[in-house]
């Protein structure tokens, strides 16, 4: 299983995970949401910066389900999915992950046919690879 690089830059989010919050980086200057996170705000230039907590909240602005699996350790989990949300809070701020039934369900737990461009999702955390990851579930009406 593929496993995310933690940099100096990235370290916060991951951090924030692993207690369950969805974090992302902000200046601390103009406001602006920015990710992935980076040293200096593409906006205003700025270094300084803070984490801010978000809703968790999002919609599905693009998705993928490889046919067949790009990676051998995924052979026997397809046909799983990747998607691309795009955070309520922040329209230009859009995060990979996949959509599944549960915080620990497997990657092929969603029907790829139930998968649609603006769905809403929701933010949730489980264990991957011993790390803890935001991944996606459909938010109930």
């Amino acid at each position: 299983m593929l496993t995310p690089v933690v940099d100096e830059d990235g370290a916060p989010f991951w951090r924030y995970a692993a207690q369950g919050e969805l974090r992302i980086q902000s200046c601390a200057d103009c406001g602006e949401l920015r990710f992935p996170p980076r040293p200096c705000c593409p906006h205003c230039r700025s270094f300084d910066s803070e984490w801010r907590r978000t809703s968790g909240r999002g919609r599905i602005w693009s998705y993928v389900v490889p046919h067949p699996p790009l990676l051998p350790a995924y052979a026997e989990q397809a046909p799983y999915n990747a998607i691309v949300v795009e955070l309520v809070e922040a329209p230009r701020v859009r995060l990979v992950g996949n959509l599944v039934s549960g915080p620990d369900a497997p990657l092929n737990s969603v029907d790829p046919r139930r998968i649609r461009v603006g769905a809403r999702v929701q933010a949730v955390f489980g264990e991957v690879a011993g790390v803890i990851v935001p991944r996606w579930v459909l938010e109930r009406p």
